[in-house]
């Protein structure tokens, strides 16, 4: 007898045909094999790797088919209290910009295309007027991520083999492990860095100037997911601009809205594309789905002359926004013209407004329809997404006594899955993070996890 692993030992010898593995599978031909390969190939290298041989291959492979029918990507409820959780794809979409997306899903439309005269169009168009009116901005386009809004600005105001000046302290790291020089060198520019890490003044930039004669543009890049306090100092913005060179301003995260009181424990408010855009920054950019609770999407608004050239660049096309994500941005947008509503109706505003009673009140249904295992406690929830690093959201939540692992485990593996965090060996359920409409789906996942 062979050993184990070998192709002629009698484990492997056992192993089914593909033909009749997927006839035993109730699905379409191509679908049924498919199953059946990834079910023998899996016990395969089981069986190679000393696992005892499995009898019955037939309920693995129905588990796979569900699985291959069902699709990878799925919708989840979030109760980890972090709000912009890049893992579980950052901001929800307001109902508005939901039903946006599925109207222009649902057949053709005017993407590029002027009804008025019949002629063609420019799909920016539906997304620069929205943008100058809540910015104060001459002009605004649009890319399909905030790295590339940033990519393109830079390639646009600076280029090839010329400069652009940013202070040592705002060379960071974004996620993914893209990084800001990086970004830079991909543009074509030169980076030109000036200050040191904790303090850079306006004299450095002056000195940049003097020194070199190719500077395109100086970039002020938000440090978004981690704050540098102390011995620190960095020049506004509105001085920048006061150079007489073109400003790239990467704000982050698009924080439109004004609520301060939402940022009164986070060392100073996240900054505003009006306020950039009134410093007179020729470009500004910042994210789609971070703060400004909409689709993945990169921002770029300031001057008329500084947008027309993003917009000529050749990356332009390279990066542009599509006719999905485009019909959620303009639906988020518009609810931003009745700031009250936005509030209200945009889910990322509403998850930071959130008052105790309304927490509170929903950490007492789930906690109650739970049971025993199940108590109100207090903890924080965080913004996420690289913004508000700071920014401390202390409200109740539901603790389970279970054991944590296998109980995240269980809620992972459910239908829908459910995301849960584990703090100080405890399992927590966040109410900021789920609707009044996810409870009752989550207390159902709950009570399955823990029987288990």
């Amino acid at each position: 007898m062979g050993p184990r692993g070998d192709p002629g030992s009698p484990p492997l010898r056992s192993l089914p045909a593909v033909h009749a593995l997927a006839g035993a599978l109730d699905a379409p031909h191509a679908l049924a094999v498919a199953a059946a390969r990834r079910a023998i190939a899996e016990e395969r290298a089981a069986v190679v790797a000393g696992a005892p041989a499995t009898e019955d291959l037939a309920p693995r492979a129905r588990e796979l088919l569900t699985e291959m029918q069902r699709g990878s990507l799925r919708r989840v409820l979030n109760a980890t209290g972090v709000i912009l959780h890049t893992n579980l794809g950052r901001a929800p979409l307001a109902a508005d910009a939901r039903e946006a997306v599925a109207r222009a899903a649902e057949g053709y439309s005017n993407l590029e295309l002027d009804l008025e005269t019949g002629e063609r169009g420019s799909r920016h168009a539906h997304l620069e007027r929205l943008l100058c009116d809540l910015t104060g901005a001459e002009a605004a386009t649009v890319v399909n991520n905030g790295a590339g809004a940033v990519l393109l600005a830079a390639a646009a105001l600076a280029g090839p083999g010329r400069g652009i000046v940013v202070a040592r302290g705002q060379l960071v790291e974004i996620g993914g492990g893209f990084r800001i020089p990086e970004v830079i060198a991909q543009s074509g520019a030169r980076l030109v860095e000036v200050g040191t890490t904790n303090r850079t003044r306006l004299r450095d930039y002056a000195r940049a100037l003097e020194t070199h004669d190719d500077i395109g543009a100086i970039m002020r890049v938000h440090q978004s997911n981690f704050r540098t306090v102390g011995f620190v100092e960095e020049v506004a913005v509105e001085v920048l601009c006061e150079l007489g060179v073109a400003v790239i301003d990467d704000v982050g995260s698009g924080w439109l809205a004004s609520q301060p009181a939402l940022f009164d424990d986070a060392g100073g408010e996240e900054p505003a594309l009006t306020a950039s855009v009134a410093a007179g920054a020729a470009l500004t950019c910042c994210s789609g789905d971070k703060l400004l609770g909409g689709p993945q999407a990169g921002l770029i608004v300031g001057r008329r002359d500084a947008v027309a050239a993003a917009r000529r660049h050749p990356l332009a096309r390279a990066l542009r926004i599509d006719k999905l994500s485009l019909a959620a941005l303009a639906a988020t947008l518009r609810l931003y013209l009745d700031p009250e509503r936005a509030v209200q109706e945009i889910p990322v505003l509403a998850m930071l407004a959130a008052d105790e009673d309304t927490l509170a009140a929903r950490a007492g249904r789930l906690a109650t329809a739970i049971g025993a295992r199940a108590r109100v406690t207090r903890a924080s929830a965080k913004a996420g997404g690289g913004a508000l690093p700071l920014l401390e959201l202390e409200g109740p939540v539901v603790a389970l006594d279970a054991e944590a692992e296998a109980v995240t485990r269980a809620l992972r593996r459910g239908d829908p899955p459910v995301i849960a965090r584990i703090h100080d060996g405890r399992v927590l359920l966040d109410p900021r993070t789920l609707t009044d409409e996810e409870v009752p789906i989550v207390v159902s996942a709950v009570q399955g996890a823990v029987a288990g």
